[in-house]
């Protein structure tokens, strides 16, 4: 029986909408990892997004528990029910049906579709839920249901918001199997296992504790397929089920040793950690130094640890890769696609790791002679810092021994990098949870947004949010904040596309965003402006028509990469501006020059054949069906915004031209490395590449007028080294040695800087230095632009060049790690800028 399959038609059949399952990166940047089922639909929960239609989903959803709050690698491999990435079956009601009905569904899919025997199964209910304890027995003896209290049967989201009591389902798996002191319902045994868990959502949490009856109850189940798997084919652990004996005989195969269950726990850690390397992989995350390609890298490694005490000394883990996809491609198709490159991105990491496996492991057993009880945290270190193992690792190879390390010491040492498995993702929503937005969405709806079709129109004032995102009625002359337009022309950030510059009456458009779907508009106001005023919206021509240049670069660039380079390449990030655009790609390797002159030649000739663009608004499946690309971890509405461009059709939300040909031309000024297995391309087109190119014409004349006086090739020789040299050296600095101040181990540098690129600067010196904060400001004109860079320091980019944007009569934000800004009043920089010094420094100390 195909569990998952089977479950999904049975939900189906009672009028649910199929969902296909999320990507292991979520949306919620609270998260590490999507972790349970009900995660992609936590904003529907929460009121924050409108309920679907029908308001009832059901899902098989991948999930990854190896960090953060949850985290189950230290037991994976040791028990017969952890795993690091597990599938997740799950029904869920947005306000339609409750606890009756998902009781009812319950136990006719358990009983009638799973046709597990009755006798066997027991159910558990909150003390309180007197409701559900009459509802099962309808289907189930009074005998075989017990009340439990909040530990065991009360589920909540978190501290405060939506809850409830929660009803589960158990299987007796037989006391021949199980007969320790806590193999009894309601024990700490594993005789009685939890199959499937009902939460009924009925309460809204305040924060004095109070539960509040909720207007719409809802319902969120999750029932883990690899136990019932295992439970259908009369197996105690889910390692004996199908879904893990094959990949356990290839690494039989691999190791020429038999699996025998009581000492097999390598066996199963190898198992469990290669579905989810090819996951994540094939999901387009990397290996990396932090954050979630961080913990992608921890389990690799500890997978090839306990490969190692199998004798399997050199790579391995990527022999698995075929298994993985035979077994679940069919239900993931996506696997298929991308099983090459992850086989590639798993032997690179493998080779790296066994180089030095070795030595690590000779440092640790040499340490063992001096341990007693406690490992040094000194030599836990080097084993990281050095070697390559993380602390987990470490700590795994000394439990077999019932060890343990000095993770006090190993953390002094460690300092800020202790929390590096964190150090990519930020907290959700704060400015959502703090404004006004819900309100907008009960008094409004969503605005339109109608920049597809024209850059003006006459727009109605719908609201106004002051900079704390708290509703007003009016604004004054020469305060900012943000407006709510009923229709609106200004493209917000969104998709690797900066947003529109304009007007909205005599008022300067500062940003523009989205915040639950309502595109918002930040101002500056030129005038005294006041909620239903019809004002002029207008939007900057030229930087949008340069914006959409760029875009549509981008698109014929990811085809020519796949063209050239293989299918395997999947876009992992962009930045499109009207003056350059970024493209980040999955491949495992450097470019060498003749793959970038041919991507560079392909993509002119795609902008030459004057291919116009076309758009189609379609049903996302018939959109994937028809060739279209769509990112894996964007999430997209059932109805889809397709882009075609010639050979290039994707799913994307942003502006574009209407002909290939205003492109004009396509220069790759720069290709390098973001992290292990991602790359990146920068490019300029139209006026960009017009001034990219006049500037090689100079340097060639300079070339030609020097040559006159060379008499030999060695001569030419030395002044093309010096051009490349002065180029470079120009492109990172303007010419200008930049000083860096060291704080606590942190690059600090904040200076003016008369010529060059100082966003091209930032990247430079980011990737020199392992800590660094770099803030440069450059006058042009009688403007003033700043980029900051942040990179493994308590500060965030963003918000350093909006503080000192904003003393000059400015504004600008971005990301963390880097952003950009610009001011109109430059005659206060140099205070300005020793303003913001002092109060990094002090930050930094």
């Amino acid at each position: 029986m195909d569990v998952r399959e089977e479950f999904l038609k049975f939900f189906k059949s009672k009028g649910h909408s199929i969902v296909a399952s999320a990507p292991l990166v979520p949306e919620d940047e609270s998260l590490l990892f999507t972790n349970a089922g009900m995660v992609p639909f936590k904003r529907i929960f929460t009121g924050d997004e409108p309920r679907p239609n029908p308001p009832r989903n059901t899902s098989c959803q991948t999930c990854i528990r190896a960090g953060g709050k949850h985290n189950d690698l230290d037991n994976v491999g040791y028990t017969a029910r952890h795993h690091t990435f597990f599938e997740m079956l799950g029904n869920f009601s947005f306000g339609d049906y409750f606890k009756k009905e998902a009781i009812a569904y319950a136990w006719e899919f358990v009983t009638q579709v799973l046709k597990l025997p009755k006798d066997r199964l027991y159910v558990t209910v909150h003390t309180s839920d007197d409701e559900a304890f009459l509802l099962w027995q309808e289907h189930i003896e009074k005998e075989r249901i017990y009340k439990f209290g909040d530990k065991d049967n009360f589920w909540q989201m978190g501290d405060t918001g939506p809850c409830g009591p929660c009803s589960e389902i158990f299987y007796d798996q037989g006391a021949e199997h199980f007969n320790s002191d806590e193999d009894y319902m309601g024990g700490d045994g594993d005789r009685f296992l939890e199959i499937w868990n009902l939460v009924f959502m009925q309460y809204e949490r305040s924060a004095d504790g109070t539960l509040i009856p909720l207007p719409k109850p809802s319902i969120d189940t999750g029932m883990g397929l690899e136990r019932v798997c295992a439970i259908k084919e009369g197996k105690v652990s889910n390692f004996d089920s199908s879904l893990f004996m094959p990949l356990i005989k290839e690494i039989e195969k691999l190791c020429k040793r038999p699996y025998v269950y009581e000492s097999g726990a390598s066996y199963r850690v190898i198992a469990d950690h290669i579905r989810s390397s090819v996951f994540l992989l094939a999901q387009g995350l990397s290996f990396d130094k932090e954050g979630r390609g961080y913990v992608l890298r921890r389990i690799l490694r500890r997978a090839l640890r306990h490969g190692y005490l199998l004798g399997l000394k050199k790579p391995f883990m990527y022999k698995l890769v075929d298994k993985v996809c035979e077994l679940m491609g069919g239900h993931y198709s996506y696997l298929n696609e991308k099983k090459e490159n992850v086989k590639e991105q798993i032997l690179l990491e493998e080779e790296r790791f066994l180089s030095t496996i070795e030595k690590g492991i000779e440092l640790f057993n040499e340490e063992l002679k001096n341990t007693k009880e406690i490992f040094s945290g000194e030599v836990a270190f080097k084993l990281y810092d050095t070697y390559g193992f993380p602390l987990d690792l470490t700590t795994d190879m000394l439990r077999e021994l019932n060890l343990k390390v000095d993770e006090a010491k190993f953390d002094e040492l460690m300092k800020e990098q202790k929390d590096r498995a964190k150090a990519s993702w930020k907290g959700s929503g704060d400015k959502i949870a703090s404004g006004d937005f819900k309100l907008l969405l009960e008094d409004f709806g969503l605005n339109s947004f109608v920049g597809y079709e024209s850059l003006e129109s006459e727009s109605k004032i719908l609201a106004i949010l002051d900079e704390n995102f708290k509703k007003s009625s009016s604004l004054k002359k020469g305060e900012k904040a943000w407006l709510m337009l009923d229709k609106t022309p200004f493209y917000a950030t969104s998709g690797g596309q900066i947003a529109d510059s304009g007007k909205v009456g005599k008022s300067e458009i500062l940003d523009v965003a989205k915040f639950l779907d309502i595109n918002l508009c930040l101002v500056l106001a030129n005038e005294d402006i006041k909620t239903n005023d019809v004002l002029l919206a207008s939007v900057d021509k030229d930087k949008r028509a340069q914006v959409a240049r760029h875009h549509s670069a981008t698109h014929l660039l990811h085809y020519a990469l796949r063209e050239i380079l293989g299918s395997h390449i999947a876009q992992a990030g962009s930045l499109v501006e009207e003056n350059k655009l970024r493209f980040d790609f999955t491949h495992s390797k450097p470019l060498s020059e003749e793959e970038l002159t041919k991507i560079e030649n392909l993509v002119n000739e795609l902008i030459i054949k004057a291919d116009t663009s076309t758009t189609k608004i379609m049903a996302l499946d018939e959109a994937k069906k028809s060739g279209a690309i769509a990112l894996f971890n964007e999430k997209y509405q059932d109805k889809v915004r397709v882009v075609s461009l010639g050979e290039s059709k994707e799913l994307c939300g942003g502006t574009h031209v209407k002909n290939s040909a205003e492109i004009g031309s396509f220069y790759i000024v720069k290709e390098s490395g973001v992290s292990a297995g991602v790359r990146r391309i920068e490019a300029v087109v139209s006026k960009a590449a017009l001034n990219y190119a006049k500037s090689f014409i100079k340097e060639s004349a300079l070339l030609k007028t020097e040559l006159k006086s060379a008499d030999n090739i060695l001569a030419v020789k030395k002044l093309k080294d010096e051009l490349s040299k002065l180029k470079n050296s120009l492109k990172q600095s303007g010419g200008v040695k930049l000083d860096f101040k060291d704080i606590n181990g942190t690059k600090l540098c904040v200076c003016e800087v008369e010529n060059g690129d100082i966003k091209a600067m930032i990247d430079d010196f980011k990737n020199k230095f392992e800590k660094a904060v770099i803030l440069i400001a450059q006058k042009q004109d009688e403007k003033v632009c700043f980029a900051c860079g942040v990179k493994n320091a308590p500060l965030k980019a963003g918000a350093l060049v909006k503080e000192i944007a904003q003393a000059l009569g400015g504004n600008g934000g971005g990301r963390d790690d880097f952003a950009t800004a610009g001011a109109k009043n430059s005659s206060k920089l140099n205070e300005a800028l020793k303003e913001i010094y002092e109060s990094i420094e002090k930050s930094l100390k």
